[in-house]
């Protein structure tokens, strides 16, 4: 059985070499936020490829769910789910991007403002987890 850190590098050696691609091909980032930007737009809907990368982002997994099916197993009430999906589209426009566009495209590019985006979001949700698990007992 390959462990689980071989399979986690083969999946950031992947993540890599598809966010350079689309970065070398299209000469964009590919942030996510800015990519449903381009999608939401009706003037460049079917002008732009993020129409596609988005498409392969949400089809892959039903692909890999032909081949393997992973336990997934989700502890939030649905009204926890959305009030966070709010507050990370709330932190996406305040941050000029998502955690895919500053995480992963922005360092890879030496970017100091993606730099320093990343490791507020990253020491907010450190803080998060430890204070409602922690301080307040919350347990998802």
């Amino acid at each position: 059985m390959i462990q689980d850190y071989w399979l986690a590098l083969l999946g950031g050696a992947l993540l890599g070499c598809s966010v350079i691609g689309y970065l070398w091909v299209n000469g964009r980032i590919a942030g996510i936020s800015g990519l449903i930007a381009h999608v939401l737009d009706p003037v460049t809907l079917w002008k732009t490829p993020a129409l596609w990368f988005l498409l392969g982002l949400i089809l892959t997994p039903f692909l890999y769910s032909l081949f393997v099916v992973p336990e997934i197993e989700l502890n939030a009430s649905p009204w926890m789910m959305i009030i966070a999906g709010l507050l990370v589209g709330f932190g996406t426009r305040l941050g000029s991007g998502c955690t895919s566009g500053h995480g992963i495209c922005g360092i890879s590019r030496l970017s100091r403002r993606s730099m320093v985006a990343t490791l507020s979001f990253m020491l907010a949700g450190f803080i998060t987890v430890y204070l409602l698990r922690h301080v307040l007992g919350i347990q998802s």
